[in-house]
């Protein structure tokens, strides 16, 4: 007999199938909150903890996605409040989230510390790194580089950025 029983091992974590932005309904009728939903990109759907991903574009490949650079150059708060609706799963508007991103834009000046903020959510539902540096500092320094570095994301993740919810 032996001395040192091993435990008894637990049962194997249910396997699922993983969705995949092919997967997930495309259909004009069907908001981008839907298929955040459906892809379930706030929680790891295995149970394991995720090593940090690099994100799908740099930093300062704003000019790979013209129209998106000139979007967020001439009207940050529609480039803003399109990631804030995605990013919130639709439970705020883009119109809504643009125009709290314009009036604290106006009144402080200080627009990058809200928006750094739905960075940090967005790593957070897609375990993206932290890089170059963290959050506020890459909003507070680089604002445009950053809101089309996140809209990119968003839409190398399968979201189409002009249906709003």
């Amino acid at each position: 007999m032996d001395p040192y029983p091993t435990a008894p091992s637990a049962p194997p974590f249910p396997q699922h199938p993983i969705p995949t932005t092919s997967e997930a309904p495309k259909s004009s009728l069907v908001s981008n909150s839907e298929r955040c939903r459906y892809l379930n990109v706030t929680a790891p759907i295995d149970g394991i903890s995720h090593a940090p991903v690099p994100w799908s574009t740099g930093l300062c490949d704003c000019f790979d996605d013209v129209s998106t650079c000139c979007l967020t150059c001439w009207c940050p708060c529609v480039t803003f409040g399109r990631i804030a609706e995605i990013v919130d799963q639709g439970s705020t508007s883009c119109g809504m989230s643009g125009l709290l991103y314009t009036l604290i834009m106006c009144v402080s000046g200080y627009s990058c510390l809200y928006s750094c903020f739905y960075r940090s959510k967005l790593r957070g539902q897609y375990f993206l790194e932290e890089r170059p540096c963290t959050d506020c500092c890459v909003h507070c320094w680089c604002e445009g580089c950053s809101l089309c570095q996140e809209y990119r994301e968003l839409k190398n993740h399968g979201f189409d950025m002009s249906i709003g919810n």
